[in-house]
């Protein structure tokens, strides 16, 4: 029945609402697949793996009104969170060139590259990332572009700490900018309250390079609770990403270390951060290489290696990418 729902779902939404009226401006599909060859503790299991399948769907239903729509096929929602398998679910209102209001389910506003990546072009995510409850969540949002390459965007929605349509809330605040051509940034503050009465606040510094062909990803979480001793430089993590385009080609690689003290734990020994657990250092990293056979983003091949020091594992991943157009 829930297939049946989204297929009628998605006719409508193709549907003119008016003779000559065009709701829909784009419908994309895309999917991604590997042979995943994973070495856990000595232990060797290969598989095929279908890992992405998503819909995409964007529209104008008035000059200054646009909607937004990204479906995971692959997952579907549950009692607790009937929107889990939703992204995006978000209406937005232009008022002027420099003001933009918008409502419904989008990223949780914290900064970093790594996050803001499509999860369909990440290979292997931190466990900062990873962890998180949600990382999408139902909320308000306003931008404000108070200069060229320049605005700040903040956010009150559902916490990324706790799952579905709870209590606990999140207060996001972000400056999307640009200190020169080759240095763009994605830095917030942020404070989110978390299912067992605390709250968490996130510092999260997100830096993006681009020399020629060479883009680099470089970003930093500071995490700490709400009455912590230490809140710096006690429970963070750091993630290096390199892509250098040759032609048609990536060569990719990306680190990431992950720490938090074991001291970090309130006065009844309960963790204050619990994503990342008090006493757990993880390194973990890994390289690749893309082709594009057709010059574009709609067909893409990739192999990858990647090692994780508390997971234990080493993955070797050779998959496709395909993306195709419907409208």
């Amino acid at each position: 029945m829930k297939k049946i729902f989204l297929l009628i779902s998605v006719i409508a939404i193709l549907m003119p609402a008016s003779a000559g009226a065009k709701v829909v401006d784009s419908l994309i599909f895309d999917a991604r697949g590997s042979f995943n060859q994973e070495i856990h503790e000595g232990t060797y299991t290969p598989r095929f793996r279908a890992e992405h399948l998503n819909f995409n769907i964007a529209g104008r239903i008035a000059p200054n009104v646009s909607y937004r729509v990204r479906q995971r096929l692959h997952i579907w929602g549950d009692a607790e969170n009937p929107f889990k398998a939703t992204d995006y679910l978000c209406l937005y209102w232009n008022v002027n060139p420099k003001l933009r209001l918008y409502a419904g389910k989008t990223a949780a506003l914290i900064g970093g590259y790594e996050y803001y990546s499509p999860s369909i072009d990440v290979y292997f995510y931190s466990r900062f990332c990873s962890g998180l409850d949600q990382a999408y969540v139902f909320g308000v949002n306003m931008d404000w572009y108070f200069m060229e390459n320049q605005s700040m965007m903040i956010q009150i929605a559902n916490s990324p700490l706790s799952n579905g349509f709870k209590k606990e809330l999140g207060y996001n605040l972000a400056w999307d900018g640009q200190f020169a051509k080759w240095w763009n940034t994605m830095w917030s503050v942020n404070f989110v309250e978390d299912s067992q009465g605390g709250m968490m606040n996130y510092l999260a510094l997100g830096n993006h390079f681009v020399f020629g062909n060479v883009a680099v990803d470089l970003d930093f979480f500071n995490r700490a609770g709400i009455g912590q001793k230490r809140p710096l430089f006690t429970d963070y993590s750091i993630i290096g990403k390199l892509i250098w385009s040759i032609s048609n080609w990536n060569l990719c690689g990306k680190f990431g270390y992950e720490t938090n003290s074991q001291d970090n734990v309130n006065a009844e020994g309960k963790a204050y951060d619990r994503v990342i657990a008090p006493g757990t250092t993880s390194i973990y990293g890994g390289c690749g290489i893309e082709y594009f056979p057709l010059k574009n983003n709609r067909l893409r091949l990739h192999a990858i290696y990647f090692t994780d020091s508390s997971k234990k594992i080493h993955n070797v991943q050779i998959g496709l990418t395909f993306r195709f157009r419907v409208i």
